[in-house]
């Protein structure tokens, strides 16, 4: 029996932007969590000693874990299924920042905010968002991904501001509970609305005509999550198109929440800007973000997405080039970063999604953006901790930002060359198995 078209409906709207409505929620409140360390690393110092270094050890963990647990989240989904999955995500995440209240030794900190939350939001960020574009929609897909990636600007733009307000009048704890009870209340809205597939409620992924294939159950739901990972890598690896896609959100993460959601905030402090309006600072590059990744989104449907990331990369890096100039400068200085450096925040990720999906095909697309994901944080986990080690050493920023803007004009000739050869060695045509670790011949 052929399921009914979304049009045919009532009226009402597809499921599908219901659910990526609650995806975006989910999204949202996890960037709240992955922007939080900004606003404590100056606290922390105060209140326990611990220099930069020390701090951004912790946070280098989380953003590794973050990256690494990805992949086997995706596979993971694939298995459990995305909304027990995202669930216990949320569920762990509560936990482990409602207990950093408690901490009192630095070790404590990479314990909790290091392994426990890296490897919680690792469960729920960008490629919860690709999988449930490439399940839920054919057409605007990359529109979708675009305004889904915006999250983590909102999420800057909700929360960083208010937590610099509560650090500041209420102290540094009072801040770390507000993230906790956000993640519990996002929790309901999971467990009600959030679906796995259009099949399980009689639809057609948004935008699917006749004759499209859409698949109807999980190829993996028997499948080791950790083998169908592995064997996900194992096939990566043996094609050049992968290494260019890592290599360049490498330096992606480098160049974003490794380094200016890290360390803008400590940086403006060395220059004696108060905290709340460095947190203002990072808002309104949350604010350009949304544009911006929005925009992309738009035209990755519709231009060369090789082309594109070039764009974004080249603009990031003289952005990040013009950086230590900006706080000579005033506040027009950190504005006019803001600006230009924001319109690209995370504005690549859409065009990345694209271009992982046309080299590794749609089913694959979420397991294999996984480990492009993996790569992003572990750049962004090298910069936390570089830049906050040559704080510890020379005094100051400058270094890292001029290090990081050189690396993103180094990506724009990386990105190019993306596509350029079709061969996929090892990649096996049938979904199932990259899911099984069936070999291929």
């Amino acid at each position: 029996m052929t399921a009914p078209e979304p049009s045919t409906r009532r009226g009402l709207p597809h499921y599908a932007w219901i659910v990526a409505g609650v995806t975006f929620l989910v999204m949202l409140t996890t960037a709240g969590v992955r922007s939080t360390p900004g606003v404590l690393i100056v606290p922390l110092e105060t209140e326990f000693g611990w220099d930069r270094a020390t701090i951004s050890t912790a946070i280098a963990v989380n953003l590794a874990l973050y990256g690494v647990v990805g992949p086997f989240a995706a596979a993971i989904m694939a298995r459990l299924g995305i909304r027990r999955t995202v669930t216990i995500s949320l569920t762990l995440l509560a936990a482990g920042v409602a207990s950093t209240a408690a901490m009192s030794e630095s070790w404590h900190m990479v314990l909790l905010w290091g392994i426990v939350v890296g490897g919680g939001t690792g469960m729920s960020a960008l490629v919860l968002g690709a999988t449930i574009v490439n399940r839920w929609f054919v057409e605007r897909r990359g529109l979708v991904l675009g305004v889904l990636t915006a999250s983590s600007a909102t999420g800057q733009l909700v929360f960083l501001p208010l937590l610099a307000t509560l650090v500041r009048d209420h102290g540094w704890r009072s801040a770390v509970f507000l993230v906790a009870g956000a993640l519990v209340f996002v929790v309901p809205f999971v467990v009600l609305f959030l679906r796995e597939r259009p099949t399980d409620l009689g639809l057609r992924p948004y935008g699917a005509k006749d004759g499209d294939a859409v698949p109807t159950t999980g190829a993996a739901t028997v499948v080791n999550p950790f083998t169908a990972a592995l064997v996900a890598l194992r096939d990566g690896m043996r094609s050049r198109d992968f290494w260019l896609l890592a290599g360049s959100f490498f330096i992606c993460g480098a160049s974003t929440n490794g380094l200016i959601g890290t360390h803008l905030i400590p940086a403006c402090a060395d220059q004696g800007i108060p905290e709340v309006r460095a947190a203002a600072f990072l808002a309104m590059i949350g604010i350009f973000d949304i544009v911006g990744t929005t925009i992309a989104g738009w035209l990755s449907d519709r231009w060369d997405n090789r082309k594109l990331l070039a764009w974004f990369y080249g603009l990031r890096g003289l952005s990040l080039v013009y950086l230590p100039f900006a706080f000579g400068d005033g506040g027009w200085g950190l504005t006019a970063f803001a600006l230009f450096y924001g319109l690209d925040w995370v504005a690549t990720v859409p065009p990345t999604v694209r271009l992982t999906a046309d080299a590794f095909g749609r089913e694959r697309a979420g397991i294999m953006f996984g480990w492009v994901v993996a790569a992003h944080q572990l750049g962004a986990a090298f910069a936390t901790f570089g830049a906050g080690s040559m704080r510890t050493w020379f005094g100051d920023y400058e270094k890292a930002f001029l290090t990081s803007g050189a690396l993103c004009l180094f990506a724009t000739a990386i990105v190019l060359q993306i596509g350029r050869t079709r061969t996929r060695p090892g990649a096996p045509t049938d979904p199932q198995a990259i899911l099984s670790g069936e070999k291929v011949t």
